[in-house]
């Protein structure tokens, strides 16, 4: 045994700088290795689950080192290159390893003291399965059916509680979530398979010859075994639900036929369930696609990462196949990052159709368990999937033997993480990553941002455009209505024009579908008096409350904070206070007493919290139980129904008078991806764009599908007033409770940072929501050239750190925005 100290520099998942130094005890020094995991205390009562960053026997100098008390895995909880990543977002994004690192590993692989535990109660441990501290932790859990880890220390006077938490989550007998709402719903499917009596195709023979007499039943049993083919009689199992859609047949035929002893009925997870034999073939590219996908072979001759630019519905996604039955077939794995949770379903959904059990899904509506799972089992699990699907946060996962990472709808800005820190972009992650694996990167949209077609255009991307749509489907024909030209003439009905209210009506008698993008949730967006202008705002922010109907409340979108609806007015007591603007939630209102035999349904962030409540308008509506779909920009975030012959954008003026230099990009890319839902198969479909300024020239663009001119007038303007992506951004912003002490602090960090050599500083400007969550703010815009972003920032942080060692503003916080969208 090693006699000599070893210390371990750690990274914890707090918001603190650096590293922290603890000591080995000798007894653990021979299974201490980079990557583990491993608990310590902080500070004066914390426990938290560490990750070694590095092993030294060189003790750090002038100050108590304390021990480590355990390593909760003798395995690594993360790799070598995850470790490096790390420190290069870390680095790169300005913020501490640690925000890093509880970002990207999920709370069941880090436990802490405020971690909470509940007991698995579906299994009951025998004796000899527990030991003594574990049995006295499960005993707490049995008994107060939940508590935190900081309370089972205290309760059971264990040391290293962690550590036998986790050895209790790792026996099943208990979960570790971040609130009550992550406790996992097992995504358990019933499903069935033939009985082990039936043990070859004569048997199977002899049963079907029994069944002659029940037609129903013969056929059932007879599907279930030619679907499962020679896999039926070793145990292979079908869902439930797909038996009865198929054949089809009822649950008491089936149920019948496990009375009789020919079927099993079972409970599995489905992640793995689909036989090899159902998997489909690739489909047969066009001559268009086929073009593209050689292109794209080219450029990965000579370049790592590939920008493909095809109009919605081009078939992108059937490149993404090829791509990727190329890659598996090398022996190298596939990482497929999509921009939001409800994308998910209908890729999944084509993905397993040709690769089975190799598919796994991670995103954070899948519980902090759910995600554990996944994380271990590419780590170091016995069949670790080949395909990777998620979102942002999936990008930090294991992936050994890397070989492509595939960034569908590259242009969409929930790429970007905004609140906590680390403010990553996984679409630039997603190239830094690749270049750790020598993978590739493909990156795919019809309206490419402007950062990645610079790039492509400065030749450091390959850039490969795809401009026909798939099959016999037609770009949709578009129509601009003059909402002010229609209110002078009385044919406003709400919000809704006379055109669009007669497509929807044509749409509906012919039994096709219609999509409505408004870029605002709520009923309406604020009430206001008509008799003294008092608008009801939050008392924690800046900002007015937006009304919800359906619980008849003001609601703060940026807290939280809500207060019951008001009738009267707050300021002259009138009974005054009326609706202003419209929201998803009061369109969906008007439309079903517009169209009452209409199913009406809506996909935005309040219809979508639960689990699986955007997969199950998306699944309904694909399977046209709903006809019209009213959405937030959800709706244009590659969606594939076909058919949906009409889309109405029903107010392109807030998206273009927002004030934000890309506010024009993103409008743009908005109106033309919920444009190309329209049509995609083989009818023509029709966008009709409300707006009370029909010769902006982004309409014109939209209207023309005009990515080029767009891109062309755009970033001439970009050019001149050096803005990204001809030079980088960074939004510093200064917050404290005192209004006075941030802008005082920040005219004094903005007089620092202008000293640093290579950056441009300017404001300091006050936001227009100046005060959230009783803190308020103020913005300096960094301006960087693109050459030497690094030692700028280098210089930037040394100029925030002496800020911040200034005894006025020790107190003031400070966010780093890198690249911000």
């Amino acid at each position: 045994m090693p006699e000599r100290s070893i210390f371990a520099e750690i990274v914890i998942p707090v918001p603190v700088d650096g590293v922290f130094t603890y000591e080995i005890p000798i007894s653990m020094v021979e299974r201490a290795r980079v990557g583990q995991s491993v608990i310590v205390p902080f500070g004066e009562k914390k426990l938290y689950t560490g990750i070694i960053a590095s092993l030294t026997e060189t003790p750090p100098e002038g100050f108590k080192i304390k021990s480590i008390l355990d390593i909760s895995d003798d395995r690594p909880t993360i790799t070598a290159k995850q470790l490096e990543l790390w420190q290069w977002t870390a680095t790169y994004y300005m913020c501490p390893i640690g925000d890093v690192y509880k970002a990207a590993v999920p709370v069941g692989l880090r436990p802490d003291s405020q971690s909470k535990v509940l007991p698995v109660r579906e299994k009951e441990p025998s004796a000899d399965q527990l030991g003594s501290d574990e049995s006295a932790v499960f005993a707490v859990l049995t008994r107060d059916e939940e508590a935190t880890i900081e309370q089972l220390a205290k309760i059971t006077k264990l040391k290293n509680i962690i550590a036998v938490v986790k050895r209790l989550v790792d026996k099943d007998f208990a979960l570790i979530t971040e609130e009550l709402r992550d406790v996992p719903r097992q995504r358990l499917q019933k499903v069935v398979r033939l009985s082990e009596r039936i043990t070859d195709a004569d048997m199977l023979n002899r049963m079907l010859a029994l069944l002659t007499r029940s037609k129903k039943q013969h056929d059932t049993l007879n599907w279930i075994a030619g679907f499962l083919g020679s896999s039926a009689f070793n145990g292979k199992s079908v869902q439930m639900k797909i038996v009865i859609e198929k054949v089809p047949t009822t649950p008491s035929v089936i149920k019948s036929l496990i009375e009789k002893g020919f079927l099993v009925e079972d409970s599995e997870d489905t992640t793995r369930l689909q036989p090899e034999n159902s998997l489909q073939s690739k489909s047969e590219l066009n001559p268009y696609q086929q073009q593209a996908l050689d292109e794209i072979h080219r450029h990965f001759e000579t370049k790592q990462t590939v920008l493909l630019h095809g109009i919605t519905g081009s078939g992108k996604t059937e490149i993404y196949i090829h791509l990727i039955d190329e890659t598996l077939k090398t022996g190298r794995r596939v990482l497929y990052l999509l921009p939001e949770i409800a994308l998910t379903t209908q890729i999944v959904q084509r993905l397993k159709r040709h690769f089975g059990g190799k598919v796994g899904v991670y995103h954070s509506k899948y519980s902090s368990s759910e995600r554990a799972a996944l994380w271990k089992n590419q780590l170091y699990g016995d069949e670790p999937y080949q395909i990777v699907l998620g979102v942002r946060s999936s990008i930090f996962l294991p992936m050994d033997n890397l070989g492509l990472v595939i960034v569908d709808e590259e242009h969409e800005n929930s790429y970007k993480q905004f609140d906590p820190a680390p403010r990553y972009n996984a679409r630039d992650l997603a190239v830094v990553l690749a270049m750790q694996h020598k993978a590739k990167v493909l990156l795919g949209s019809a309206t490419p941002s402007l950062e990645s077609y610079f790039n492509a255009k400065q030749g450091r991307y390959g850039l490969v455009e795809l401009t026909h749509r798939h099959g016999a489907a037609v770009l949709p024909e578009i129509e601009i209505v003059d909402t002010k030209l229609e209110r002078r003439k009385k044919l406003m009905k709400q919000c809704f024009s006379q055109t669009l209210l007669s497509s929807i009506d044509n749409a509906l008698s012919k039994d096709e579908q219609v999509i409505l993008f408004q870029n605002r949730r709520g009923y309406s967006p604020f009430l206001e008096c008509t008799e003294c202008g008092y608008v009801p705002k939050c008392k924690h922010c800046d900002v007015s409350l937006t009304y919800h109907k359906g619980i008849e409340r003001l609601v703060c979108h940026y807290c939280g904070y809500s207060v019951a609806a008001v009738t009267t007015c707050d300021h002259c007591h009138q009974s005054t206070m009326r609706l202003a603007g419209f929201g998803t939630e009061r369109i969906e209102d008007e439309l079903k007493q517009i169209f009452p035999q209409a199913n009406i349904a809506r996909l935005d962030t309040d219809t979508t919290r639960t689990k699986h409540g955007g997969e199950n308008i998306i699944r309904d509506f694909q399977e046209r139980r709903i006809n019209i779909l009213i959405g937030t920009q959800m709706v244009s975030k590659g969606l594939d129904f076909g058919h949906v012959n009409i889309v109405g954008i029903l107010n392109a003026d807030n998206m273009l008078s927002f004030p934000d230099f890309r506010a024009y990009e993103r409008s743009f890319q908005l109106m033309a991806q919920v444009s190309g839902r329209a049509g995609r198969k083989d009818k023509t479909g029709k966008v009709i764009i409300q707006t009370s300024n029909p010769e902006n020239s982004i309409i014109r663009q939209v209207v023309a599908n005009d990515y080029q001119a767009m891109y062309d007038t755009q970033m001439a303007e970009r050019t001149q007033f050096f803005y990204p992506p001809v030079c980088r951004f960074i939004y510093i912003t200064l917050k404290h409770r005192d209004r006075q002490t941030v802008e005082d602090g920040a005219r004094e960090l903005f007089g620092l940072v202008s000293k640093v050599g290579g950056i441009t500083p300017l404001g300091p400007t006050t936001p227009a929501i100046n005060r959230i969550q009783n803190l308020y703010l103020m913005n300096i815009t960094i301006k960087l050239s693109k050459a030497d972003t690094m030692q700028s920032k280098l210089g930037l942080q040394q100029a925030i750190d002496f800020f911040l060692q200034l005894p006025k503003y020790k107190n003031v916080m400070i966010m780093a925005n890198v690249d911000p969208m």
